[in-house]
């Protein structure tokens, strides 16, 4: 390895730990690592850079420079294109790999094209001749510096923003314990899911939980709700299509399968698939391939998680929803439990949007009172949790007080009142048989007719609710 030449403490780099810098040098100032093998060369940038207010680093030979970029944050490496050993090109794609926001600019005394090209496809920022002109190489360092400043900022605010749109599952209740270790288990393999249960359970997360666990959770994600797409262009949205393949087709557009290549596609409100999607979606299932509209055969890499709101098995008598499709995306099937199902989650998820709306609105948290709590715990929920944030995202805006009363939440919910729960109650002599039938009755009519709700809280299969109701052909998977 060739000597180092770090500066004085008064002008050396920030270490990469993110400790304070040395009395005397500027936080925010642009640090600099030069690399070239003439000792000369080196000690002329570097004063150059010293007087315009950088700070420097000298290396002659990649490897060093290689130690120097693991040791320190380094805005711009300028690195000389023709060395003995490894090359600039070689030491630029090392470079990349150990520091990506860390920009490149290659000097050199053989100027061509090729080479400026190939630097340039490489990722270098600039490239600039020897011998080097004072203004043009600190006009270069600066914009160099300022590019990735800029770069780094963005993506740190893209994973801001990733993580605002993520949302949390909240809860900690047994019913949803139970379907969160389904869900776990289903996520590593490449198996369909089917996910069920009422309007604003939290469908969508379930599938992004199920797609974060997965082998796939570094592709995308992409959510598509079928029931807010005009029937007309649904199958263009979903397969995508070729230019010319129907009118006002003017170019041609990749549909959600292909945005979604090596992640997974959630097909929400499934059941709303007309007749010619449903089969077009049977043959992803089937062979692993769709066509778009107008074009040839392409390969579907994705796992498809879907979701409905219906009653699926209805829609199959009915002759609404294809038998064969059905079986298909029903490999594995998740009911999300109703909000009134867990109702001891509801101080937790009143919390948490308390602090997501608080912070959105520039309010101090806010606490709840007792009655106010008692008002939620007692109401029914028909929105479910979709329908709670929005009565504390309303609460949190009109509260006038620190503490959220009842008077601030939606009427609807503040003149609740507790479900008078149903009892049963059986004499002495009762046949098992009959206990067990008047059990399952009164949970369905708790469920509102949910039979796989209905099996979750009593903690049998829902293939026992069908064969005790005697209400036809059992279902082969649940």
């Amino acid at each position: 390895m060739g000597p180092v030449n770090d500066h004085d403490a008064a002008d050396s780099p920030v270490p990469i730990d993110g400790s304070s810098p040395p009395p005397g040098v500027q936080p925010d100032a642009t640090t600099v690592l030069v690399v070239d093998d003439e000792a000369a060369h080196l000690a002329s940038i570097e004063k150059i850079l010293v007087r315009e207010g950088m700070r420097a680093l000298t290396a002659d030979s990649a490897r060093a420079a290689i130690d120097l970029a693991r040791k320190h944050r380094i805005h711009v490496v300028l690195t000389d294109l023709m060395m003995p050993g490894t090359s600039g090109i070689e030491l630029l794609r090392a470079v990349k790999q150990v520091s990506p926001d860390t920009e490149v600019v290659v000097m050199t005394a053989y100027g061509t094209v090729e080479a400026a090209v190939q630097a340039m496809r490489e990722g270098a920022y600039d490239f600039i001749e020897k011998p080097l002109k004072r203004m043009t190489l600190v006009k270069s360092l600066r914009k160099a510096a300022e590019r990735g400043r800029l770069l780094s900022e963005n993506r740190s605010l893209r994973q801001e923003l990733s993580l605002l749109r993520r949302r949390e599952i909240v809860g900690n209740s047994h019913t949803l314990r139970r379907v969160l270790d389904i869900a776990t288990q289903a996520a590593p393999s490449m198996a369909t899911v089917l996910v069920l249960g009422e309007s604003g359970t939290g469908k969508e997360l379930l599938a992004r939980y199920i797609h974060d666990r997965s082998a796939r959770s570094s592709g995308p994600f992409v959510a598509v709700n079928c029931a807010a797409i005009p029937e007309t262009i649904l199958e263009a949205e979903l397969f995508g299509h070729e230019r010319g393949a129907f009118t006002g087709a003017v170019a041609k557009r990749d549909g959600r399968f292909a945005k979604a290549a090596g992640g997974t596609i959630f097909l929400d409100e499934i059941g709303e698939l007309s007749p010619s999607v449903q089969v077009k979606l049977l043959r992803v299932l089937q062979d692993g391939e769709y066509e778009p509209i107008g074009g040839d055969t392409q390969r579907a890499d994705v796992r498809i998680v879907a979701a409905t709101n219906r009653d699926i098995r209805a829609e199959v008598a009915a002759g609404r929803f294809r038998e064969d499709l059905f079986y298909r995306l029903n490999v594995i099937a998740i009911t999300a439990p109703p909000l009134r199902a867990r109702r001891e989650d509801i101080p937790l998820l009143v919390d948490h949007f308390l602090g997501v709306y608080c912070a959105k609105n520039g309010r101090t948290r806010l606490d709840v009172s007792r009655d106010a709590m008692q008002a939620m715990l007692d109401y029914s929920w028909p929105g479910n949790v979709r329908e709670l944030e929005n009565a504390i995202e309303r609460a949190v805006v009109l509260c006038r007080a620190d503490t959220l009363a009842v008077a601030d939440l939606p009427e609807v919910v503040a003149t609740a009142s507790a479900p008078a729960p149903s009892v049963l109650q059986f004499p002495v002599g009762t046949s098992l048989d009959e206990v067990e039938m008047r059990l399952i009755r009164e949970t369905l009519k708790y469920t509102k007719g949910d039979k796989s709700l209905a099996a979750q809280l009593l903690g049998i299969s829902i293939r026992t609710i069908y064969r005790k109701l005697g209400d036809g052909a059992e279902p082969t998977d649940d």
